[in-house]
């Protein structure tokens, strides 16, 4: 790896006007993303005692990282926009528990110019993290209608967020295909969805998403048709293993059904994650988008692209 850069005039100028952000908003923490290799004892000495975070897209520039000083994040790609590395360094610091899910982060990245800090910016998390537009959901290539995966999405961030006397409840939902995804499934014992009209087993309806919420605590998966009718409930889903399936270190058994199901079938898989009520959606086999859950209920905004 090459040697640390020196701090510059302009990164020291930076530096010192994030100190002065941080004070002002009263900020948890900050967050730099690094391009290049980083002098990590000058870099901890300019942004004085604000707890430090650092995001990268290489493991190599987070080598030597003083991890009792600073918190080190490895993003999954350099060649995504600012916004997404911005917004995946902080999803990664909440639940490596480094940030707390409302924390006040003021974040320096290269916004223009590679290599180069030249951007400031404060981001509150509560915010930031608890909104979705509608275009993250829109661009899941699926004939599932958006309003039933939207649906489904909510409920399961609930789930994730309100869990069950204080803990995490672990579930998952596959979507679509559910003629196919049946023929992988079994039930782990009671189905309790078992013998009520479409109707009664219809998402679209309070009361039944009210009823899957407790059914959840149940282990085994919910079956929705893409009109947003749960078809069955409590199953063990087993679709063939797949060799070209690779899922994140930690993830247990529930996410890996998730991925070989939706490799399997055309269906997409809403997983909801038993330690931290994180919700993973996947489809062909990865995760495509991943919520983390607030205490305050998720909103969803229209994107709008600014063009006139």
């Amino acid at each position: 790896m090459a040697a640390p850069r020196k701090i510059s005039e302009q990164m020291h100028d930076f530096c010192a006007l994030a100190m002065r952000l941080a004070q002002h908003h009263r900020a948890d923490a900050a967050l730099v993303l690094i391009e290049e290799p980083v002098d990590w004892r000058a870099l901890r000495t300019e942004l004085g005692a604000t707890p430090l975070v650092v995001a990268a897209a290489s493991a190599e520039l987070l080598e030597d990282l003083p991890e009792d000083e600073i918190a080190g994040i490895q993003l999954s790609s350099r060649e995504a926009p600012v916004f997404e590395q911005l917004t995946q360094a902080l999803l990664e610091a909440v639940s490596k528990q480094k940030l707390t899910p409302n924390a006040t982060v003021v974040a320096l990245y290269s916004g223009f110019e590679d290599g180069i800090i030249d951007s400031l910016s404060v981001i509150r998390l509560d915010e930031h993290l608890g909104q979705l537009t509608v275009r993250d959901l829109r661009q899941i290539e699926t004939r599932i209608p958006f309003e039933t995966l939207k649906l489904v999405v909510d409920l399961a961030v609930d789930i994730g967020r309100e869990g069950r006397e204080g803990k995490p409840v672990g579930t998952m939902f596959v979507i679509g295909d559910h003629r196919k995804t049946l023929k992988y499934c079994r039930p782990m014992g009671f189905d309790p969805v078992r013998g009520y009209k479409p109707a009664e087993r219809s998402l679209f309806d309070a009361k039944v998403r009210e009823g899957v919420k407790e059914i959840a605590q149940m282990d085994g998966a919910f079956i929705v048709s893409d009109s947003g009718v749960v078809m069955a409930s409590a199953q063990h889903v087993s679709a063939p293993p797949a060799v070209d399936i690779s899922i994140s270190k930690g993830l247990g058994a529930r996410h890996w059904a998730a991925a070989e199901i939706t490799r399997a079938t055309a269906a997409v898989a809403v997983a909801v994650s038993s330690s931290s009520g994180a919700v993973r959606v996947f489809q062909g086999g990865k995760v495509i988008l991943r919520i983390e859950p607030f205490r305050r209920a998720m909103k969803w905004k229209d994107f709008e692209s600014g063009e006139a």
